[in-house]
């Protein structure tokens, strides 16, 4: 019994309080709609108000655009881009060069993005976001970052011939070997591109500095490049373990003669593509052979019994002293070298007096020994333009390190009064300087080679002593 009437007491406990709880449930939902309402007419006359302008406490960065329409917004940052478009953008990679300006690149404030998105803030069509966006503009004030304009196309464009010029395509390495020499010889080169991707990150962080500086100025950038690797490399290309160069050495002719240049060319082709094995002695005139007309020299002007006389071969000296300096450059030790009897002008063209090395087949010879523990190639070149021979030995480089003073010249003696020649060669009447006077001289210099631990391989000096050099032209008597 006591149970069920506690039931009945509840039940009407329940339904009193549903009773009672109507009325402010109703008055609750009725306000909140009445609310909204009125806040919606608020916002609906606000957006009205503010049809065509930007609604209050809006910023782009630091400028306020409140009440601003569209086009008074453009108009500003169109001011503001008219301020910069003398700015320049340079771009440079070695001696190519290529410059625009901020104008031309289509560089600025993005005005008409920057109007729009400012006039659109509050008047989307989500009310509860529009309300949102006005209270909180009007209360603290919303922030716009102005956004900017770049057209990449254009910068393509300006540095496509810059790109052009620069690329250079990867050469792979030749070697092939034939009876002991080397027949063709071509040492693999890295090839070269500009890192485009490198200036349009430059550009990219420039151009917000370009646009917030508000006054004309200068960027300028070198572009860095991109090396592109060969496919064979002189390494992979030969298996003597000829991997770099590992000296060089040049001298000028072209002051000589047709035959004298002809015997250049032949003397130089004859002592190139030699490989030289680890711990063996290298001699000149073993692959040069005999100098005459029937080797194929052609009558030239030698130094012969202290004067200048018409002999086969004149020019080889000029093969000798290039590879002289090819040694000496390397750091290799020398076994024989004799100087020449007299100065030679041609040797002293890009090069001190003393730095030249004369042969005579078959007793006067120009010796090395190969001390590097690896094979050594030499190979020669001949210009046809610029009548310059190089020799350049390649190998690999064992760390050894070169130190060579500059001649010391003393010992002055006058030249003798100048010699005149004749040459048949030349049409009659007409003189040509083939030598120029010289005084005789005592030169010096000191080589020292350091192995890569810095120990002293190599400690020695080179004396040669010239007897005084008279002029010499030929004349014409043919």
């Amino acid at each position: 019994m006591p149970l069920s009437i506690t039931r009945h007491h509840l039940k009407k406990i329940v339904k009193k309080t549903h009773y009672y709880s109507k009325g402010p449930f109703w008055f609750l939902v009725g306000f909140s709609i009445a609310g909204l309402t009125i806040i919606s007419i608020c916002i609906i006359v606000f957006q009205n108000m503010y049809k065509d302008i930007v609604i209050p406490g809006v910023y782009v960065d630091s400028l306020d655009v409140s009440n601003k329409t569209i086009d008074q917004i453009e108009d500003i940052y169109n001011n503001k881009n008219e301020q910069i478009k003398n700015t320049t953008f340079t771009f440079t990679f070695n001696d190519l060069i290529a410059t625009a300006s901020a104008k031309e690149l289509g560089i600025g404030y993005d005005s008409k993005l920057i109007a729009q998105q400012a006039e659109g803030l509050g008047k989307s069509s989500n009310l509860l976001t529009n309300i949102f966006i006005v209270a909180s503009s009007y209360m603290n004030g919303t922030t716009l970052h102005s956004s900017y304009t770049f057209n990449s196309d254009k910068f393509a464009e300006l540095v496509k011939p810059m790109q052009e010029k620069a690329y250079k395509e990867p050469i792979n390495a030749q070697f092939e070997v034939e009876n002991n020499r080397v027949k063709t010889f071509k040492e693999s080169e890295d090839g070269t591109q500009l890192n485009v991707a490198k200036a349009q990150q430059f550009m990219e962080g420039a151009v917000g500095k370009a646009v917030k500086g508000g006054t004309t100025r200068n960027f300028i950038y070198q572009i860095p490049a991109i090396t592109l690797k060969p496919d064979v490399t002189t390494e992979e290309a030969n298996s003597f373990g000829i991997v770099e160069e590992i000296g060089s050495g040049t001298s000028l002719y072209n002051h000589s003669i047709p035959n004298r240049i002809h015997n250049v060319k032949l003397a130089a082709s004859r002592v190139s593509g030699i490989l030289v094995k680890p711990g063996e002695e290298f001699s000149f005139v073993k692959y040069l052979g005999d100098v005459s007309k029937a080797t194929g020299y052609a009558t030239a002007y030698v130094i012969s019994g202290g004067k200048t006389v018409l002999g086969d071969g004149g020019g080889v000296c000029q093969v000798s002293t290039t590879l002289f300096r090819a040694l000496l450059n390397a750091g290799l030790p020398l076994t024989e070298r004799h100087a020449h009897a007299y100065r030679v002008g041609y040797y002293e063209e890009e090069s001190p007096p003393g730095i030249d090395a004369t042969v005579f087949y078959p007793s006067v010879d120009l010796k090395f020994v190969n001390d590097t523990g690896n094979y050594i190639l030499i190979q020669s070149k001949a210009s046809e333009d610029e009548l310059r021979l190089t020799y350049t030995l390649y190998g690999k480089k064992d760390g050894r390190t070169i130190t060579m003073t500059t001649p010391k010249v003393t010992g002055y003696s006058p030249a003798p009064e100048a010699l005149r020649q004749d040459d048949p060669t030349l049409p009659k009447g007409t003189v040509k300087q083939i030598d120029f006077a010289a005084a005789g001289a005592t030169t010096s210099f000191h080589r020292t080679v350091k192995d890569k631990n810095g120990k002293i391989i190599i400690d020695e000096n080179y004396v040669s002593r010239y007897a005084p050099w008279r002029a010499v032209f030929l004349v014409g008597t043919g």
